[in-house]
């Protein structure tokens, strides 16, 4: 099978069950925030902010030097897998003790703190499942992942139902996602043993400090990723209140959504980037500058298309109780084109054994998102913590589009956006003007989108040949 051929086979796996997870998620959240109200689902929204900073440190980048080494080198996989799994354990351990400090020093009521200990024990259950979702990228073996997160969304789904039913509270909102991740644990073991073997556990303390020392780089930009993604959040519940987190973790939500599409992409090309950065810089070259193209094609419709319809689906979704997170959104959606085209740099780097550039990167981005909220948040609350947010994605985007135009050829950001926006321009007039059911009018939309690139020749030859490839017509 062709490299194009694999890419295509894990994306469109990972892509298939992002869509069913989304379309799942969809309900989950739309319930959930109704049920909850502002308040309440800003409780919610908090404690996964919290702990989405501090599960970083339950891996500390190690997932991501695995997928690397072991798809270099596949006789790897044992030790890898043994070792990293005790490590994570007793860093799983570690980060619990953190979140019980951190909570306990921001004197956030019992109930708050109660919420982000259930959801930090489903988390560190999360991490022990990333022992093996490494090795499954590894061997491009991305349907066992696709399936992982199907069960995760089922299960959610079906408590968020079981708990509204009953009319049971906050806590048990929580425990969905405790829940929900141990299933996913026993079936992620059950599936490593059966395609693999059983875990083997030869522990080699002498492999700890080198693996820990490479990894350390990678962990650090996950950290400082995490803290300047989220650290708005936590600013937020802490000069504006739990309400005003809900109002703006609504919006975030729905801005989240669009970015599995370059979180497939990632995931399915990082292994390949990696071993192309051994055996064929020509390709892989090609490969960062087609990513480019085509992250930047779909990205653009998002955005424009969602200004324009954030009304409508901030009130399907959310109701008026949610009216705020509308301005929230239409802010927030310009994110979307300069981060879908930041996964790139955020997977190529590594690929290239350049982390420590990436680490620098995301240093400086962290520095000044958190500058920025600490400013803007007192006086403009969460409209210029979705500006900030912005601007820290177009911080990033410059300094490695810089950086990389050294080791590739410079890429041309007019050839890359032009067509992409006037096809959205284009799109932009339809719906101003066609007003009707919302999902109708996005349907039409997309259509119109693709219609508009294929007539002003957006597709060259080596596009279609990569299509071609990727349906196996060649």
């Amino acid at each position: 099978m062709s490299r194009v051929r694999k890419i295509a086979k894990n994306t469109s796996m990972l892509f298939v069950s992002q869509i069913i997870t989304y379309i799942m998620g969809f309900f989950i959240t739309m319930y959930s925030a109704r049920y909850l109200g502002a308040e309440g689902f800003g409780i919610i929204s908090l404690a996964l902010a919290i702990t989405g900073i501090l599960v970083v440190f339950t891996d500390l980048g190690l997932g991501t030097l695995t997928v690397r080494e072991v798809a270099r080198d596949k006789t790897l996989v044992d030790k890898y897998t043994s070792n990293v799994a005790v490590i994570k354990l007793l860093l799983a351990f570690f980060t619990f003790i953190l979140t019980a400090v951190i909570v306990y020093l921001f004197g956030y009521p019992d109930e708050i703190k109660m919420v982000v200990y259930i959801i930090t024990g489903s988390t560190l259950v999360n991490a022990l499942s990333g022992i093996f979702y490494p090795i499954f990228q590894s061997y491009e073996k991305m349907e066992f992942q696709s399936l992982a997160n199907v069960l995760n969304s089922s299960i959610m789904l079906i408590g968020t139902f079981f708990v509204i039913f009953y009319n049971l509270d906050i806590y048990y909102f929580a425990a969905l996602y405790l829940v929900s991740n141990i299933a996913v644990l026993f079936f992620i073991i059950s599936v490593y043993i059966r395609e693999f073997h059983s875990p083997s556990f030869n522990i080699d303390l002498a492999f700890w400090k080198p693996t820990l020392m490479m990894a350390l780089p990678l962990s650090l930009v996950s950290i400082f990723s995490l803290i300047a993604y989220r650290v708005d959040t936590i600013l937020l519940s802490l000069l504006k209140g739990s309400t005003v987190v809900g109002w703006y973790s609504a919006s975030y939500r729905l801005m989240e959504v669009f970015l599995f599409l370059p979180g497939v992409f990632a995931t399915a090309v990082f292994p390949v980037f990696s071993s192309l950065h051994l055996s064929s810089h020509e390709t892989l070259k090609l490969s960062y500058q087609k990513s480019f193209k085509y992250l930047a094609i779909l990205s653009i419709p998002v955005a424009v298309g969602t200004t324009v319809l954030a009304p409508e689906i901030v009130m399907l979704i959310y109701k008026s109780a949610f009216t705020p997170s509308i301005i929230i959104l239409q802010i927030l959606i310009w994110a979307i084109p300069i981060t879908f085209l930041n996964y790139i740099f955020g997977t190529i780097l590594p690929a290239m054994n350049r982390q420590n550039v990436l680490l620098k990167v995301t240093f400086l981005s962290m520095i000044l998102n958190i500058a920025l909220n600490l400013v803007v948040i007192p006086i403009y609350s969460y409209v210029g913590a979705a500006v900030v947010t912005v601007v820290t994605e177009l911080f990033i985007f410059i300094l490695c589009l810089f950086i990389l135009s050294r080791t590739f050829s410079k890429v041309r950001l007019q050839e890359v956006f032009f067509k992409p926006v006037v096809a959205s321009l284009i799109m932009l007039l339809f719906l101003l003007y066609i007003k009707t059911n919302l999902f109708l009018e996005i349907a039409m939309g997309a259509i119109l989108y693709f219609v508009v690139l294929i007539v002003i020749r957006t597709f060259n030859d080596d596009d279609w040949d990569i299509l071609r490839q990727i349906v196996g017509k060649k």
